[in-house]
């Protein structure tokens, strides 16, 4: 018979950010008190799963979401770049506390285009990537489960991708909050459904649940 696998992809915990900077692929933004405690139940909600693979982006912030996890399992922690941050114009520039970079004039041709997006890393480009990577995890994880570290906008891109839907969408309204997981669910090589769930969604503060300043989407003027 056909074996079933899921992988699990894991968007990582709060960081810590006060200057409300889109940070993109910087290293050096780690996860805050929070974002701990975040992964912290996130691998005590999945640890008796029969999870055998494990891989992050290799960014700090996703491999200290991970490392939790790791501890409990026993498991070795596999960097991937291919499921890394997306790119974005706006990287460095504040959008919290009251200022904005979208203010700048100069800002304003990078915006032209929200379909590609003209401000970053073309949506197709993520896609392929993402889906690439989350083949090699599930072959690796065979008739078992892994955990797949990402970052907000290329899972949640990949989930439009999946489910057929377009790409242009307000970041706000995605559906992939802080330490969420949205499950892929496979039967040899083949999807058969997607499931998402928010083992931390009771931690995350009210209004902090959309897009954050590591976003490849638009950016929007919020706290951090």
């Amino acid at each position: 018979m056909t074996s079933e696998t899921i992988v699990h992809l894991l968007r990582h915990g709060e960081v810590h950010n006060p200057d409300g900077i889109l940070y993109g692929r910087r290293d050096g933004f780690h996860l805050s008190d929070l974002g701990r405690r975040m992964a912290e139940r996130v691998a005590d909600t999945v640890a008796d799963r029969d999870i055998v693979h494990l891989v992050t982006s290799p960014l700090d912030r996703t491999r200290e979401t991970i490392a939790p996890l790791a501890a409990v399992r026993g498991l070795e922690v596999h960097a991937d770049p291919r499921v890394i941050e997306s790119t974005n114009v706006f990287e460095g520039e504040t959008f919290g506390a009251g200022k904005s970079a979208l203010k700048k004039p100069s800002a304003w041709r990078h915006l032209w285009n929200p379909f590609r997006p003209s401000w970053g890393e073309p949506y197709k480009q993520v896609v392929a990537r993402m889906t690439e990577a989350l083949q090699d995890a599930r072959a690796a994880a065979e008739g078992h489960e892994a955990v797949v570290v990402s970052h907000q906008l290329p899972i949640w891109i990949t989930r439009l991708s999946l489910e057929g839907r377009p790409f242009l969408h307000d970041p706000r309204k995605r559906q992939c909050t802080l330490c969420s997981l949205t499950s892929i669910h496979f039967r040899g090589d083949r999807i058969t459904s997607l499931t998402y769930s928010e083992p931390a969604g009771d931690l995350i503060p009210v209004g902090d649940k959309g897009a954050p300043f590591s976003a490849g989407g638009a950016p929007e003027e919020r706290r951090p």
